[in-house]
């Protein structure tokens, strides 16, 4: 009897909680049918920006929140959103931007649908204001929606990308980092990437990795557009007089992750490559050899094959001549060989060379101090 007492009171307690659960969900509901009703079709501006201003509430308060953002897609409030963001009213711009913003978040069917249903020109025309409070939510809401892969084609083509770059000098800290997130997610998503970048954006971004810790998410993208913005020459030449440019670089190389080091190298193999007579020397008195030879023996498949060609195009003696790193390693890896043996060899051969790395950094690092010493000023007397 006990049993079948407690056994009713679970049931009607789960009961209440379904119902009360039926209630907010129904509540809910006609909140959403409402709002969009506004929305589609109210003539009343304010009544809008309203209703766009509980669309945010709504989604950013709500324990389930995903699945609030799909209830709110479906009822159709994405497309008067987007129109509203060509408004010649600044809070109806305002209000708009930001409940597509809520919306698009973690939701990719959203971000796809505000793109198709036109938000792209708006959002360029936004950038483009003098209020600098929306320009970083036009860019925060470009960095959203550049996260779909379908997406990313047509904001490259909207003209987005040198409204971003002019974020990236000019913005807050906050919104360059969003520009140079956009920026590099776009970069990704389209075969000329160079395009979507101008020379302007190497001082930027250059003084941004400088601040960064070089082994961030943030200075992995900031090396990957410095790496695009390698292969044109305007970009080349900009790299190599930003101050402390090459120097930050080569800093990247010695204290990056597996990929900000990656695209380092290979920003500094770019400009040895097209003209190794003018960056050669450039690259070489950053002290740039130890780090490329730590990564030889470190770095991911790219950034090895990267250094090793680098330190190449690096070394004095003309190329007939040269010792090349992959016959470097031979040599190294015939030496362990022959004295531990081959199953031992590879090991061997890591610990030798990176015994190397060690040595040729001491060596440099003895060099510099005694640069250092031969132009420090005798004191006066």
């Amino acid at each position: 009897m006990g049993e079948g007492e407690n056994t009713e009171i679970e049931i009607e307690t789960e009961t209440e909680s379904e119902a009360t659960s039926t209630t907010w969900s129904l509540g809910k509901h006609t909140q959403i049918i409402g709002l969009s009703e506004k929305l589609i079709n109210g003539n009343n501006l304010s009544a809008k920006i309203e209703a766009a201003r509980e669309i945010r509430k709504m989604v950013r308060k709500s324990s389930s929140s995903s699945k609030t953002r799909a209830k709110l897609a479906a009822a159709g409030v994405i497309e008067p959103l987007v129109l509203m963001l060509s408004s010649s009213n600044l809070d109806a711009r305002q209000s708009s931007l930001l409940a597509l913003l809520n919306l698009a978040v973690r939701n990719e069917r959203n971000k796809v649908k505000i793109v198709t249903d036109g938000a792209m020109p708006p959002l360029v025309e936004l950038l483009k204001m003098q209020n600098s409070g929306i320009r970083e939510l036009a860019t925060a809401a470009i960095l959203t929606l550049s996260a779909a892969t379908s997406n990313k084609p047509i904001i490259a083509a909207s003209g987005a990308g040198p409204l971003l770059v002019q974020i990236l000098k000019s913005g807050s800290v906050q919104g360059k980092v969003d520009a140079v997130t956009a920026l590099h997610n776009l970069s990704t998503g389209i075969e000329n990437s160079i395009e979507l970048l101008d020379a302007s954006a190497v001082f930027p971004l250059l003084n941004l990795l400088k601040e960064c810790k070089k082994y961030s998410k943030f200075a992995e993208k900031a090396t990957a557009l410095l790496e695009i913005l390698s292969n044109s020459e305007e970009g080349r030449t900009a790299i190599s007089i930003a101050d402390g440019g090459i120097l930050t670089l080569v800093e990247t190389v010695e204290d990056g992750s597996l990929v900000s080091t990656e695209h380092a190298v290979g920003t500094l193999l770019s400009l040895c490559r097209s003209c190794r007579d003018k960056y050669r020397e450039l690259i070489l008195k950053e002290g740039a050899i130890p780090g490329l030879l730590r990564l030889t023996v470190e770095g991911t498949a790219e950034a090895q094959d990267r250094a090793r060609v680098l330190l190449d195009l690096l070394r004095d003696s003309p190329p007939e001549k040269r010792l090349t790193s992959s016959v470097l390693e031979k040599i190294v890896y015939d030496i362990a060989e022959r004295v531990d043996g081959a199953d031992k060899a590879a090991e061997t051969a890591k610990r030798l060379l990176q015994d190397m790395v060690q040595r040729s950094m001491e060596h440099s690092m003895k060099c510099i101090q005694h640069r250092a010493a031969s132009c420090t000023p005798i004191p006066s007397t």
